[in-house]
């Protein structure tokens, strides 16, 4: 049961640190508000009110019993009414009092008037809405009846629409305060947000500047050193791949040269077969390094780059299909290799290849589909893995070290994305690209 209304709760509170930091702040303040109105409507206003009201009934009780008298002047008597009771009073003869219409059981003016003449046990009509400033009240006396026009202010205080006003205001005034500092609290947060999602894309941020409360700051300041140690690791990592491929291309040139003066040609092309699969390596290597390299984020159509690739092909098994012209924000040069590397992996084993899109609210999905022989499920995450290879046979180059997909990988995970595999309906392998939009 808590359970479930702890699940319950969740859903209804909101999502956003400032919505639910304006929920603290403005719950206290809307309850402290509505108990103090309810305590003065229930103990001043409503109490005063009925007070008010009784004291008016007695009056118009004692003029009408007054009024029975048959030795007093019945025309002093009103005339009196009138003037110390501010009360029009008229005697309306051979008439009869109007039907009751519904009664306003949500006015408390009519609710308490409606009480003291009935405990009076006197025959009225009244009506509270058809004058602005007066209430009339008819009561029945012998063959008409008498017709009162009484002021509001006789009924009903009129300072409980002060009270309103005053209540209400300062409120109002408190929480549009308090929203302005938890906005500014929020910002350095929102900030410190921004500058996470656009490091873990790997676009270039400026020197990141922490502000707001101290413990905002603090993430910041450690939010800056983690990102200069990673690009640190980063740069070390890609400058030594670069050196050692560098580095070994002279011996291999070398090599070459002296591959040239050998006599025996079928040693010669033995050994030739094998320097070119180590350059076709060190191609790889650099290829692999090169995906942390800096490059600026760009608007571009992303069915244009992906046309811009296939060109290069000509080839007449793949068939593209894009739904609608895309416009995408990343680094272009980067997704141009990773879709590169997904396509030459299906080429090599796969004679039909299908590369389709669909825009969601939030992401764009690219599958690309082949009916190659595929890869065991089970090695579905570890082919992602840099220099990882399911068996010997899936090649048919010894020159692949097993970065391709590792290097797709990692170039949409830069861009906030993810690759999933998946069977194809083609019978082969589904590669589905995941790009936040």
């Amino acid at each position: 049961m808590f359970y479930g209304l702890n699940n319950l709760i969740k859903k209804i509170l909101p999502k956003q640190l400032f919505y639910r930091g304006l929920l603290i702040v403005a719950t206290p303040i809307i309850i402290l508000q509505i108990t103090i109105s309810v305590v003065f409507f229930d103990s001043l206003w409503i109490k005063t009110n009925k007070g008010m009201t009784r004291s008016l009934v007695s009056e118009i009780k004692t003029f009408l019993d007054t009024y029975k008298n048959e030795n007093i002047n019945k025309n002093y008597i009103s005339s009196l009414f009138q003037k110390n009771f501010e009360l029009e009073i008229n005697y309306v003869d051979s008439a009869v009092l109007p039907k009751s219409d519904e009664e306003r059981w949500f006015s408390p003016m009519d609710r308490t008037l409606r009480r003291e003449l009935k405990s009076n046990n006197l025959n009225y009509w009244f009506d509270t809405v058809s004058f602005k400033n007066k209430v009339e009240l008819k009561i029945s006396h012998e063959s008409g009846y008498f017709q009162f026009f009484i002021p509001k202010e006789r009924l009903t205080n009129s300072s409980a629409r002060i009270f309103a006003f005053w209540i209400t205001l300062p409120a109002i005034l408190v929480i549009s305060i308090a929203m302005i500092f938890l906005k500014n609290q929020t910002r350095p947060i929102i900030k410190l947000a921004e500058a996470s999602e656009k490091f873990g894309r790997g676009e270039d941020i400026d020197e990141f500047r922490p502000s707001g409360a101290l413990e905002i700051r603090k993430a910041g300041y450690e939010f800056e050193r983690m990102r200069k140690r990673i690009t640190r690791h980063l740069n070390q990592r890609s400058e030594m791949l670069s050196g050692i491929s560098h580095d070994l291309r002279t011996p291999l040139t070398r090599i070459k040269l002296q591959l040239a003066l050998i006599k025996d040609k079928k040693i010669a092309t033995e050994l030739s077969e094998d320097v070119n699969e180590m350059e076709k390596m060190l191609n790889e290597y650099l290829q692999f390094a090169k995906t942390g390299a800096e490059e600026k984020s760009e608007r571009f159509k992303l069915e244009e780059l992906i046309k811009f690739i296939l060109r290069k092909y000509n080839d007449k098994k793949i068939n593209f299909n894009f739904d609608e012209s895309i416009i995408y924000e990343g680094r272009q040069e980067l997704l141009k290799r990773c879709f590169k590397n997904l396509i030459d992996n299906s080429l090599k084993y796969a004679s039909t290849i299908e590369i389709k899109s669909k825009k969601l609210r939030k992401e764009i999905v690219i599958d690309i589909d082949d009916d190659g022989p595929g890869i065991p499920k089970n090695e579905y995450k570890n082919v992602f893995k840099p220099f990882y290879k399911i068996d010997k046979s899936r090649s048919d180059s010894k020159s692949s070290v097993g970065l391709g997909l590792s290097i797709s990988s990692d170039i949409v995970r830069s861009h906030g994305g993810k690759i999933k595999l998946d069977r194809s309906n083609l019978g082969g392998l589904n590669v589905r690209v995941f790009l936040p939009f």
